[in-house]
């Protein structure tokens, strides 16, 4: 495999910053939030982490796997694998009480 060039590593680093920000505010309106941790676009790996009232929501897990990660690698080929988790340190009490549920933000394309 070629190496990337720096003009294509932060050609990469910038789309992928800017879906996780078009993401946000969906995981937001429940009272998350959605964080890019690390990104390797050498080897495709990205590490993303939910917060705040995701940490006691049931489906986070759910959110990770079957939203985010479908997303990106949708949406940006070179994404081989997304790892990541909840920020389990958030008050459990102040975290389900930040979110709404149940909001799924319909994407309309311009």
């Amino acid at each position: 495999m070629p190496e990337l060039t720096d003009a294509e590593r932060e050609s990469r680093l910038r789309a992928l910053r800017d879906l996780i920000e078009l993401m946000r505010p969906a995981v937001q309106a429940d009272g998350g939030d959605l964080v890019l941790v690390r990104a390797d676009v050498e080897s495709g790996v990205v590490e993303v982490e939910l917060q705040g009232a995701c940490s006691s929501c049931a489906i986070s897990t759910d959110t990770l796997q079957g939203g985010v990660t479908r997303i990106l690698q949708d949406r940006l080929a070179w994404v081989t694998d997304v790892v990541g988790g909840v920020d389990d340190s958030f008050d459990l009490e102040a975290s389900m009480a930040l979110g709404t549920g149940g909001y799924v933000p319909r994407y309309r394309p311009r």
